[in-house]
């Protein structure tokens, strides 16, 4: 008995190791991403154990995609149990898919990312979080976080291997204290979409003229939403945290119509710098930003539902037409208190 299990770990190790130098021979057949979700319920309800509230948000016209079923569900396996690891005490783990489409900008910027249409599988936990250095080093073989006999260090690696030989890609978004999500990109089955398609879906970005204060304390994500937001004619306002943003509210003598925020900053949270410009500018719009997703950032308890919401990575197209959006919709109601 102890021999045929050593034997079996023996066969896993060497199949994650071959996961993740991309070498395991795949079986891949046409499927929906959704009925293996659904198939593995019961499954990863008793992964996760009692404490920790399991929550699928499922895109009913989710088109297929060709892979092997079975390495789709060790990701699934992974990506959960990791999750569960990272919630002791209990918490809310969301999977949602949806279809998204990356662009030839959102390809560009990321080494070996093909622009086209995409299965989206996103699993998301209100755990303990990631720094940026754990980040850095997640998919490597044999890293881990977990003390010695918990974990092999090869689940998020082995995930990546998957991913890659399936011809998706991962990326990961996480903040300290306030969860994970893991979003993978699989290509759907159909014909990529053509360079001139994306070309002109980008042209139909919508444009305006109006002033938005961007809040953001990346560098990177607030110089790209900016160069965006002012080449589709926006004045643009930004602060890298709620201090500077509630200095530039009362300093700006124009007008501000719209707060582009992200969700979670390090001293205070998107929702409470919006609450704060709020009082000071009641006619200014809100639209929130974040990695997490629409679903997780609910679950976490960050903002309400029905607020104004886009997820990161988004195209210059997706954020033009979600602020055009905004800025159009009706004014929110001014409720007294």
């Amino acid at each position: 008995e102890e021999i045929k299990k050593a034997g079996d770990r023996a066969a896993n190790l060497t199949r994650q190791l071959l996961a993740f130098g991309r070498k395991q021979i795949l079986q891949p057949l046409a499927l929906n991403l959704n009925d293996i979700i659904t198939d593995m319920n019961k499954l990863l309800r008793r992964l996760i154990g009692e404490d920790i509230v399991l929550t699928a948000k499922l895109d009913p016209v989710l088109k297929k995609i060709k892979a092997d079923p079975g390495q789709i569900e060790q990701i699934l396996v992974n990506l959960v149990v990791n999750a569960r690891d990272a919630m002791p005490q209990g918490g809310n783990l969301t999977i949602e898919t949806a279809s998204v489409e990356l662009h030839e900008e959102y390809a560009s910027k990321h080494v070996g990312v093909l622009p086209g249409n995409y299965a989206m599988l996103a699993i998301s936990d209100t755990g303990v979080g990631m720094s940026e250095e754990t980040q850095a080093r997640i998919f490597d073989p044999f890293f881990t976080t977990k003390e010695k006999g918990k974990g092999t260090g090869l689940g998020l690696s082995t995930v990546y291997g998957i991913v890659k030989q399936s011809g998706g890609n991962i990326w990961v978004y996480s903040e300290p204290g306030h969860g994970t999500t893991f979003k993978i990109y699989l290509p759907q089955l159909e014909s990529p979409a053509t360079q001139t398609e994306i070309e002109t879906k980008e042209e139909a970005a919508p444009r305006g003229s109006e002033t938005i204060l961007l809040v953001e304390d990346e560098a990177v994500v607030r110089g790209l939403a900016r160069q965006i937001l002012e080449q589709a004619g926006y004045k643009v306002l930004e602060a890298s945290g709620g201090e500077e943003a509630v200095h530039l509210t009362t300093e700006h003598s124009g007008a501000i119509d719209l707060v582009l925020t992200d969700v979670v900053m390090p001293k205070a949270s998107g929702k409470e710098i919006a609450e704060l410009i709020k009082s000071i500018r009641p006619d200014a719009r809100v639209l929130f930003m974040s990695g997490y997703t629409d679903e997780a950032i609910v679950h976490h308890g960050v903002l309400d539902s029905g607020v104004e919401f886009i997820q990161k990575p988004f195209t210059p197209a997706s954020l033009a037409r979600k602020v055009r959006e905004v800025l159009e919709s009706e004014p929110p109601a001014v409720t007294g208190g």
